[in-house]
């Protein structure tokens, strides 16, 4: 028998715990919003609260050189389009999408990002694809079904799936399609930019080694980004920025600290080592998750089709 190593197991460990993380904000935010919390004030709290978290962390785990943190004119270029990509793009399209979807829609259509991740790192040559190699062809195949079931989820909604019978097995599509079909589209641009975000890491990873500093970084720009556009998108309008109730404080703390914090420097430690396509792959695991805990906490009627 060969001897257990929890440094061979830490890998898909952290992103299993990420994919735990992010079907219970799933589910918060979801109840959130439904309140009426504005989706885009709800992103500047989620980083200003990481970014809170995040700076005493890194101050005590480099006993207090601030100096070490400091970024290059293009470090900052980097970080600064990382930051608006996999943060401020993707946290405000995501969580618009589950506004107007649901917290299963949302998980189902993470399952795009493999397969964005895939061809944008085919793209720029960070996958190799070989037409006569059998794993790149699962590879692109698995690309086709990603796109197809994300496409499924968001234009296609069936008869519900625990109470149907032959006579109704037909398309519905007039309760608030509209919404649904925005939210999904929301939802894929969330994931291309996630995607987007991955790939950018492994060369911001190769120069700037430290996640714990790089997580901090990103959450406080993505902040002074998310606050900029929300000042622009609702000028003079200060009751946005009320909490309506103490749920709310707790789902903005929960996603500041975890969903955050905590994601960010997992996502990045963990890209750091294994590549962005690994890090992609474990994002269908909380569909599952979402899907069972929605539907018994939020009571979601499940479709077949989404």
């Amino acid at each position: 028998m060969g001897v257990f190593s929890l440094e061979e197991h830490k890998p898909w460990m952290a992103m299993v715990a990420t994919q735990l993380i992010i079907a219970v904000l799933n589910l918060m935010t979801k109840t959130a919003f439904n309140r009426g919390f504005n989706t885009m004030v709800f992103v500047v709290y989620r980083q200003c609260i990481a970014t809170l978290v995040l700076i005493p962390a890194i101050l005590l785990a480099k006993q207090g050189r601030v100096s070490e943190m400091s970024l290059s004119l293009k470090g900052f270029g980097m970080v600064f389009l990382a930051s608006l990509a996999g943060a401020t793009m993707n946290q405000s399209l995501y969580y618009q999408g589950v506004h107007l979807g649901s917290p299963s829609m949302a998980a189902a259509m993470a399952n795009l990002i493999p397969a964005i991740t895939f061809v944008m790192a085919a793209s720029v040559g960070l996958e190799t694809v070989k037409l006569r190699s059998l794993r790149s062809w699962a590879k692109i195949l698995g690309t086709m079904i990603c796109v197809g079931g994300a496409m499924t989820m968001a234009f296609f909604k069936g008869p519900r799936l625990l109470n149907m019978s032959f006579q109704n097995l037909m398309v519905d599509l007039h309760t608030n399609i509209d919404k649904w079909v925005i939210g999904g589209l929301c939802l894929m641009g969330s994931s291309s930019f996630w995607s987007l975000w991955l790939i950018l890491q492994v060369p911001i990873c190769k120069s700037y080694s430290d996640p714990l500093s790089l997580s901090a970084w990103t959450c406080l720009m993505s902040a002074l980004q998310a606050a900029a556009a929300t000042f622009y998108m609702h000028p003079g309008d200060l009751s946005i920025w009320c909490f309506t109730s103490l749920s709310d404080l707790f789902a903005c703390i929960y996603a500041g600290f975890f969903g955050s914090a905590v994601t960010f420097y997992l996502q990045s430690w963990c890209i750091s080592v294994r590549g962005p396509l690994y890090s992609a792959m474990f994002n269908p695991l909380s569909t599952a998750i979402t899907t069972v805990i929605s539907s018994i906490i939020l009571h979601e009627e499940l479709h077949i089709g989404r």
